[in-house]
């Protein structure tokens, strides 16, 4: 048996915060001495404290937490808890990161004044009819990697051997929406699909005589000026932008032992 103060020094858990958890019934102590009021913990009930702290990290309140004591829930299914709750944290990990990222662009933008980096070159060039697998869902520019992600968690074998590396994003505004858009996230199929699993959706793109494009690596300052520059670029060059057909991002992973990646913006465009 130890004192409460020992345990507390081997649990790592405040004497306050234990005598709580006794005063509410969800970790009683094991023994208590009349005479004095000492409270003693076995050995035992570092476990069942840990439980408790497992069930705290998974966002349970302390009711939650003694009806769940009561459950005696496997450890597999904690496990399987942790997961989804690790899944959920690694996800708002990854949108605050890319909203950081888009800080950084910003602030770049306004230091560059409307620089073109050197290297980089908008060019004209025609895409023909495609066949294309893709998941529709909507968000901000910010979702697109998580959006790719999940999408490439659904690929099977069959689509493995039909597809382009390389990775494509349409997308087009929403109305009344200020910041957000409808994407279409997928691939260019090579060869033709027996079927179309769910959750895709197969369609065939039309030719595109003129896109408005232009090249960069995902690693590249310019990713935050690219559309200005290519706003600037179609203006200043008499044409226009062709609103009845969507913008295009494709991303080229450069290589498989790194995340850097090629990306291409292609923009429709029409003579006025």
């Amino acid at each position: 048996m130890f004192k409460i103060s020992a345990f507390s020094r081997l649990s790592k858990v405040s004497l306050k915060t234990l005598r709580y958890y006794d005063q509410i019934g969800i970790l009683k102590p094991r023994k208590v001495d009349h005479d004095t009021g000492y409270r003693y913990y076995s050995a035992d009930q570092l476990l069942e404290l840990n439980r408790i702290l497992m069930y705290k990290e998974l966002g349970f309140t302390l009711p939650q937490v003694s009806q769940l004591l009561q459950e005696d829930i496997t450890l597999e299914n904690i496990q399987g808890m942790f997961k989804l709750k690790r899944s959920e944290i690694q996800q708002i990990i990854d949108t605050e990161q890319a909203k950081l990222l888009r800080i950084e662009e910003r602030m770049q933008l306004i230091e560059q004044e409307g620089q073109l980096e050197t290297g980089q070159e908008i060019r004209i060039k025609a895409e023909g009819a495609q066949s294309f697998l893709y998941q529709k869902a909507y968000g901000r520019e910010e979702d697109i990697p998580n959006l790719i992600r999940q999408m490439d968690q659904s690929i099977t074998k069959e689509i493995r051997g039909c597809i382009q590396g390389t990775q494509v994003v349409l997308w087009r505004e929403i109305d009344g929406k200020e910041d957000e858009f409808e994407f279409e996230v997928g691939y260019f199929l090579t060869c033709e699909l027996r079927t179309t699993p769910e959750p895709f959706e197969l369609r065939t793109l039309s030719p595109e005589p003129m896109m408005a494009t232009m090249v960069f690596h995902s690693d590249s300052t310019f990713d935050g000026a690219a559309c200005v520059h290519l706003a600037k670029w179609i203006e200043a060059n008499n044409y226009q932008i062709n609103e009845n057909e969507a913008g295009r991002e494709l991303y080229v992973l450069l290589s498989p032992e790194q995340d850097a990646k090629c990306i291409e913006i292609q923009i429709p465009i029409r003579t006025r």
